[in-house]
């Protein structure tokens, strides 16, 4: 199957390049074609905004900490961007020192907890989580609760995601994620019935919920209903193997006759020499 899309992708190409005779602004096109399509779709590919920004910032945050190591601000507002990005060593070296010279506020402490959580420190991880849970009850809508569930799972300790996910299911009550992490936690502990109807629930959520949420969540939504990407996949698939089927062979004879038109021999981009 993925043989068939990158032949088609390839063929869309050789296509293009034949109708427009530029094969670099046919790529450029075909690129930015299929990130549009995958924006207002699928979703799956990352933001290049987003990421473009994030890594802006942090080379900031990096250049303003190489000026003033001290700089307490700068070193949590890194951290957190490295934890985003999983580099949970990175993270814990960068909040040592604010941890030792008494930053004990919240946002500090859940950034150390969950870089200790990812880098493998269990213990000390938990132990922060809770601190964060004494300093600041309910913070960001019980986003301790969402993290403890997640390294739960990873580690395999069902019970204890199970305990944690169904307290932010409770605080968040449309939360998708959620929902479908505590569904994998309780098919972990065997309970597969109520796995079932925990995943319905997240996808009867993902239905509901508005537009922003939905492009969101929608990974988790599929996660919960993975027949819905498969048939999307299966639909794409099978809309290329007709267009390759029927609709190049139709193109190459227009395109063959566009060239004729203008005095031309139409040759097939794909089958002309590189060093020519």
């Amino acid at each position: 199957m993925v043989r068939r899309v990158g032949s088609s992708a390839w063929l869309q190409w050789i296509i293009l390049s034949g109708l427009t005779g530029s094969p670099v602004g046919s790529a450029l096109f075909l690129i930015v074609f299929w990130f549009v399509v995958d924006r207002f779709t699928l979703g799956l590919l990352p933001d290049p905004i987003r990421f473009v920004m994030r890594w802006r910032r942090a080379s900031m945050l990096e250049r303003t900490l190489l000026g003033n190591p001290h700089d307490g601000r700068a070193r949590l507002e890194l951290a957190g961007l490295y934890v985003d990005r999983k580099k949970y060593t990175r993270a814990l070296e960068l909040l040592k020192p604010n941890l030792e010279k008494g930053d004990h506020d919240a946002q500090t402490l859940f950034t150390m907890g969950v870089a200790c959580l990812g880098a493998g420190y269990v213990e000390q991880g938990e132990k922060l989580l809770e601190s964060v849970d004494d300093a600041a009850p309910g913070f960001r809508v019980n986003e301790v609760d969402l993290m403890r569930g997640k390294f739960r799972l990873a580690r395999k300790d069902f019970k204890g995601a199970k305990v944690a996910l169904e307290n932010l299911v409770k605080s968040r009550s449309g939360t998708i994620e959620g929902r479908v992490m505590l569904a994998q936690a309780l098919e972990g502990l065997g309970d597969d019935g109520a796995g079932a109807l925990m995943k319905d629930a997240a996808w009867n959520e993902y239905v509901s919920a508005p537009g922003f949420q939905r492009r969101k969540e929608r990974f988790w939504a599929w996660r919960a209903r993975p027949s819905r990407p498969a048939t999307y996949l299966f639909a794409l698939v099978l809309g290329l193997v007709l267009f390759v089927t029927f609709g190049v062979p139709k193109l190459n004879a227009w395109a063959a006759s566009m060239k004729r038109d203008r005095g031309g021999a139409y040759v097939d981009p794909g089958l002309q020499d590189p060093d020519e």
